[in-house]
């Protein structure tokens, strides 16, 4: 899923190149996601609970395929901590594992693509018991050094497409 939500990305970066609008590039996805079969939602509501009670609303940029969340970016510059974290607690509403972050402010494409986990349900349905608080990772999560995704605030991991 996550390679065909990438490959209609670039096409659309390689025909508009960056520059335009954030709804520019919504609409040029969302008909390049229909060209692959893909369903999309856009502004997609998805309820935050606490303790099984609905307590607030996010909205995803786009919902694709009822699988996979995209939170589109049209600004120059890295990928912030904050949208990571953002992404990530929508992952964690919508009970999904995987999510795309797509700038499309930068010249080349995969310097703008970041993938975010929700970790908490990759553990979960790996039987980890989740027992340990989130601050209590090192820096890197445990991963140690350079080897294996970063930790984002909130203990989500991103990669980063080299």
């Amino acid at each position: 899923m996550s390679r065909k939500v990438i490959g209609c990305a670039i096409e659309v970066h390689r025909a508009l190149g960056p520059g335009y609008s954030t709804e520019a590039y919504l609409e040029a996805l969302k008909s390049e996601f229909a060209g692959q079969a893909l369903a999309v939602k856009h502004n997609h509501a998805i309820d935050v609970k606490y303790k099984d009670k609905k307590v607030a609303t996010t909205t995803a940029d786009m919902f694709v395929d009822g699988k996979f969340l995209v939170m589109l970016l049209n600004r120059p510059g890295d990928v912030s901590g904050y949208e990571r974290a953002t992404l990530r607690a929508q992952l964690k509403a919508a009970d999904l594992e995987l999510g795309l972050i797509i700038n499309f402010a930068e010249r080349r494409l995969k310097d703008g693509l970041v993938r975010v986990l929700n970790v908490d349900k990759i553990n979960a349905e790996r039987g980890d018991d989740g027992d340990e608080y989130e601050d209590d990772h090192d820096e890197h999560g445990g991963h140690g050094g350079d080897h294996g995704p970063e930790t984002t605030p909130g203990g989500g991991e991103t990669v980063r497409f080299q």
